[in-house]
């Protein structure tokens, strides 16, 4: 097997580490926790998945990668038996590929790592021993004690596995022992089985003795009801006949009464309608005194309406002079009306005239108010303008003094400065007593004057005098206006009066309301006798039917008495025949119970066998079962002795691999030490403790220096791995050597070195992890590992 290259992708500390393998002793350097057996562990890992990574999966992921979606990646590529392969594994995910094909050979995490595994030959644990020597693995040995050694020795060259197949066996035949154990006493008695299966038989002989006899009984019984059933149902229909005459005797019977009390009740018909006979004379005559009665109260009944009217309108007639009356009275108070709307006319004349005077001589009062407002305000605001140009001009000149230019001509004042001075000044005081005047006078026009405000107030009240006079003057019209409505509603009045006057006359007379009364009653009486009377009548009327319906109730009772006569002499007749009932009922229901008893007692005895037979069947299964038991029972002893020779062959093989193991790895070791030495050193040979003793012309060296001992530790290390790669069918091409110079001195080291760079011959590549950076001299390629504190990743550079 030869190393191509190697990738990592955020595979621990590891970001993105790229690493070109080549051929000889390649060194990987760099201090401790920069990522060295980092990526030992990821070669391992694109191989065997994460069976051979520390940790679970979640561990693996770079812990510094922010984006916890990362991708984790592993690739290696790599050479064996002339074909090249390149496997990919991600943390969901592996490829392999062959010889640089496009699609993949494997796929899947667990179809990978098996694929791998059945091509290197080796499981996990035999690639790492083979290939790989871990820290301080070299000199393990010579601090190990006798038996730690033997194990140490078994396990690297994997007879640990015998150990642990025959402690499976042992297991296993511990198992079966509590098997039969468990077996033996769950087993039941066989002589209790014996017996219980003669008495189960015993019993199912006398119960199928015992069912046969009932059966027996059981045809007896049967066959003498049959002979019992014809008779029995002869008697049967001859009491079923008698029962049916009596019934139809019943029927007759209550036919022929029905029949009778119908002849009862049409005679007492025909009495009551001879009886209404003779009621209804007297009712028609006293019917026809009363014939006259409706047409008198028709007549009645008109007058009683013509005087319900008459009333209407003697109401209207007052009503209408009652309005008449109240219009009259009003009229009168309206016939001064015309003189008032003249006094009223003229009355709003004059104080219109007024009003007019007065607003006149408050406009004029109001215009003159706010003319002298606002000359005095137009003055004030003059004077203050004038008053800032005289102050101005009086600072100018008392700040130029003679200087001052003339505000005339322009020339300096010299000696006219003075007086031109208190000119200014008698200017301003007289502008100032001014301005104080207009200021009060502006204050004073700022409300209206007294005599303004006594006119406006005499102008409101005769606006409302003006306003009282036309609502005063618009009444007075409205009633000369009503005047003459009053009028045509008099006219319409009397029309109203004449009409009803006139009604009043052609409305008939003579209505009486005792006598409407009394005709009222006598017409409910006539109401009376015609309904009595037609109720009479229709009983009359019903005599025909009465009287025939009576012949034909005669004639069916003469028939009924006939057929009732004739059904007795049959029941005589019926009666005679049925004398032995009784006596036959009584042999046919002892009879059916003697053949129900005799099925019922077969039917117990069935029940009987049957439990019987269930009890022999239970009896025969627990038979059966013993002898399945005992059956098991005997394959379990077999299986125990098995184990028991098993465990015994496991011994002795062990005891001759133990044996074997010393003069095998002695061969193969002193093989190395020969070609290491180049022949001064040609055996080597272990002890019963596995201590490791070299010879020299066939003798031991009693004492070997530390040189000697670092190269004995190293050629039994090659044997290890030899010997797991010749059982596997392996070439032994690679070593991989892993912080394998722990405490060695320098001379040491250097020794160790100088030892792995003879076995270039025999390894294509030696690959050397170390963090010691005095070994790097001795190594054809050396890879430099930095832990980037930073960025936290380990970065790596190809170096001599």
């Amino acid at each position: 097997m030869r190393l191509h290259s190697l990738h990592l992708v955020n595979f621990r500390q590891h970001a993105d580490t790229r690493i070109d393998f080549a051929l000889g002793l390649t060194g990987i350097i760099g201090p401790n926790g920069s990522g060295k057996s980092t990526i030992l562990e990821a070669i391992a890992w694109s191989l065997y998945g994460n069976s051979a990574a520390r940790g679970n999966k979640d561990s693996i992921r770079r812990l510094s990668v922010e984006d916890v979606r990362a991708p984790v990646r592993v690739e290696l590529v790599f050479e064996l038996a002339g074909h090249r392969y390149r496997v990919a594994r991600s943390l969901s995910g592996a490829e392999c590929f062959l010889d640089d094909a496009e699609q993949p050979i494997a796929s899947t995490v667990t179809g990978v790592s098996e694929f791998m595994q059945r091509r290197l030959g080796m499981t996990r644990s035999e690639f790492f021993h083979t290939y790989f020597t871990g820290q301080k693995e070299l000199d393990v040995m010579s601090a190990l004690g006798p038996a730690e050694r033997a194990r140490f020795l078994s396990r690297v060259l994997g007879y640990d596995r015998i150990s642990g197949a025959q402690e499976f066996v042992r297991e296993r035949r511990r198992t079966l022992a509590a098997e039969i154990n468990g077996l033996r006493q769950g087993m039941s008695d066989p002589e209790a089985i014996w017996r219980a299966v003669s008495d189960a038989e015993a019993r199912l002989a006398m119960a199928t003795v015992r069912a046969s006899e009932a059966e027996q009984q059981r045809q007896v019984a049967v066959a003498l009801l049959e002979t019992l059933v014809p008779q029995w149902r002869d008697v049967q229909a001859q009491r079923e006949r008698l029962q049916l005459l009596q019934a139809e005797c019943r029927v007759t019977e209550g036919e022929l009464l029905a029949r009778v009390r119908d002849a009862e009740r049409l005679t007492r018909e025909l009495d009551s309608v001879a009886q209404a006979q003779r009621t209804l004379e007297p009712l028609r005559a006293e019917a026809a005194d009363l014939r006259e009665v409706p047409q008198a109260l028709e007549a009645m009944e008109q007058l009683a309406a013509a005087d319900v009217r008459r009333q209407g309108w003697l109401e209207r007639v007052q009503q209408t002079a009652d309005e008449d009356a109240r219009l009259a009275e009003r009229a009168a108070r309206l016939e001064q009306a015309p003189t008032l709307e003249q006094d009223a006319l003229a009355h709003l004349g004059t104080l219109r005239e007024q009003l007019a005077d007065v607003e006149r001589l408050v406009d004029e009062q109001r215009t003159a108010w706010a003319r002298d407002r606002q000359e005095a305000e137009t003055r004030l605001e003059a004077l203050r303008t004038q008053y800032t140009e005289l102050s101005d001009q009086r600072t100018t000149l008392e700040g130029l003094g003679a200087e001052s230019p003339c505000p005339t001509c322009g020339r300096p004042l010299g000696e006219s400065f003075q007086g031109v001075l208190d000119t200014v000044c008698d200017q301003l005081e007289t502008v100032r007593l001014d301005g104080n005047y207009y200021r009060q006078r502006v204050a004073q026009l700022s409300t209206l004057p007294a005599s303004v405000e006594a006119q406006e107030e005499a102008r409101r009240q005769l606006q409302a005098d003006v306003q009282n006079g036309d609502r005063r003057l618009q009444r007075i019209q409205a009633a000369i206006a009503e005047s003459g409505a009053l009028g045509v509603q008099r006219a319409k009045l009397a029309e109203r009066l004449t009409e009803a006057t006139k009604a009043l006359s052609e409305l008939p007379t003579g209505y009486e309301a005792a006598r409407h009364s009394a005709l009222k009653r006598d017409l409910a009486r006539a109401q009376e006798l015609e309904t009595r009377m037609a109720r009479i009548g229709a009983q009359i009327e019903r005599e025909p039917e009465l009287r025939s319906d009576q012949r034909r109730s005669m004639t069916t009772q003469e028939q009924l008495r006939g057929r009732l006569k004739e059904l007795e002499q049959q029941l005589t007749a019926v009666a005679a025949g049925d004398t032995d009932f009784a006596s036959m009922r009584e042999g046919y229901e002892r009879a059916e119970a003697t053949a129900r008893q005799a099925e019922l007692d077969a039917l117990s005895a069935r029940g009987e066998s049957e439990r019987a037979r269930a009890s022999l069947d239970s009896a025969e299964q627990g038979r059966r079962e013993l002898a399945r038991r005992q059956e098991a029972l005997e394959g379990l002893e077999r299986d125990r002795r098995l184990h028991d020779e098993l465990d015994r062959a496991f011994t002795d093989i062990r005891t001759d691999l133990n044996v074997q193991l010393r003069p095998e790895l002695a061969d193969i070791a002193s093989g190395f030490l020969a070609e290491l030495t180049d022949g001064r050193y040609k055996s080597l040979e272990f002890d019963e403790d596995y201590r490791l003793l070299v010879l020299e012309d066939e003798v031991r060296k009693p004492v070997i220096s530390g040189g000697e001992e670092d190269l004995c530790n190293l050629v039994l290390r090659l044997a290890i791995s030899q010997m797991i790669a010749d059982r596997t069918g392996q070439a032994f091409s690679l070593l991989i050597l892993d912080e394998v110079f722990g405490s060695l001195d320098e001379n040491r080291r250097t020794n160790v070195v100088e030892l792995l760079r003879h076995l270039h011959d025999r390894f294509e590549q030696v690959i050397v992890i170390t963090h010691i950076e005095q070994v790097r001299d001795g190594l054809d390629q050396v890879v430099q590992v930095q832990f980037d504190e930073a960025r936290r990743v380990s970065v790596t550079t190809a170096a001599r």
